[in-house]
């Protein structure tokens, strides 16, 4: 396995990082699995020994329950992993059971400390955006929480870029804690990210987790043009991520196939392995199965795809160079900082556009 800093902190974390958005099967849940604590155990153990030492969770998750099964089966080993959690999404019917109010991440946070069997929780991530509860009062909040030793480093996860830039902002003219990772959902088939998000990961130094890097399974291998598991959550009706071309999709899928079959490998093996690659990340959080789903994915984190590979992949895959992005390419490269590289050395095949 190997390990990255994440963002510009001191810590280090696992290119993998398993999720846990599986255990409890609760409520909607149920559509992508409901591994209990057994499951649990044994799928954790596989990651452990194939060296992960981040493990992935949220407040709402099956309303709690993944937070207790995972708490349940780190039992006895805690202070050997790292666990990050979230709060903001609404988690009953009151009117402050979501956001990030001082009154709701506090009580959430030690809500899931509870239910997790520990004193402190690694990194915690604001869920969402919340535009109306003042980003002084949420980035107060978490100052509070790491003051009183329950939270370590903070996060913020499905931000878009001005929100992270504002946070960020206010976080240096109130000597507030800064962000230091943002989780948010990239992929081959999802790269809109690369427009401001991983440029901001680069140029402000927070450390990118990905969550869902298969989008969902579409991207394992199990899914093409003529194919699909007949056991699977867009079986159930799961709907996300969206797919807005289908075709695309499947060109995509065809070049994963094509390389993964070349290297005896799988085609969720070449999508993690391409997403590595990718500037200012820090670990890919993979859910799984059974153990031989794990296996596969933590394998990922060691194969090194060769310069044609990656320009299949890229090609396939590049989004559109939108504006202002290719009038900075016609004229503004040549001051280019390495943040601005994060997105445009994508494009340095094009001439003028």
């Amino acid at each position: 396995m190997k390990y990255r800093r994440l963002g510009r902190s001191g810590l280090k974390i696992s290119a993998i990082t398993m999720g846990t958005f599986s255990f409890g099967g609760v409520g909607p849940f149920a559509m992508v699995a409901s591994q209990g604590v057994d499951d649990a155990r044994r799928l954790i153990d596989t990651c452990l020994d194939g060296g992960v030492n981040t493990f992935d969770t949220a407040n709402m998750y099956s309303l709690g329950r993944s937070e207790e099964i995972l708490g349940e089966a780190l039992a006895g080993r805690r202070d050997k992993v790292l666990i990050s959690s979230k709060a903001r999404m609404r988690i009953g019917e009151g009117p402050n059971d979501e956001g990030v109010s001082r009154h709701h991440l506090i009580r959430e946070c030690e809500r899931s400390l509870k239910r997790l069997r520990s004193d402190y929780i690694d990194i915690y991530f604001m869920h969402e955006w919340d535009g109306l509860t003042p980003l002084d009062e949420m980035l107060s909040a978490l100052d509070t929480l790491m003051r009183q030793g329950k939270i370590r480093y903070a996060g913020c996860s499905n931000y878009s870029g001005w929100h992270v830039m504002k946070a960020l902002g206010v976080a240096e003219a109130k000597n507030l804690p800064r962000f230091v990772t943002q989780q948010i959902h990239y992929t081959l088939e999802a790269r809109e990210a690369e427009y401001e998000l991983l440029p901001i990961a680069v140029d402000q130094g927070v450390g990118v987790m990905v969550w869902s890097p298969l989008a969902a399974g579409l991207l394992s291998g199990e899914f093409g043009r003529n194919r699909a598991p007949a056991q699977s959550r867009q079986a159930a009706g799961w709907s996300e991520p969206p797919i807005r071309d289908r075709e695309r999709l499947w060109a995509i899928v065809d070049v994963l196939d094509d390389i993964a079959g070349a290297r005896g490998a799988s085609a969720a093996q070449i999508a993690l392995a391409w997403t590595l690659t990718r500037p200012g990340i820090a670990s890919l959080v993979v859910g799984g199965l059974t153990e031989q789903h794990f296996r596969e994915n933590i394998a990922a984190a060691d194969i090194e795809l060769t310069a044609e590979e990656l320009e299949r992949l890229n090609q396939v895959s590049r989004p559109p160079y939108l504006y202002p992005y290719w009038h900075q390419h016609n004229f503004a490269r040549d001051r280019f900082c390495e943040g601005d590289w994060a997105l445009h050395a994508g494009y340095e095949d094009l001439g003028a556009v």
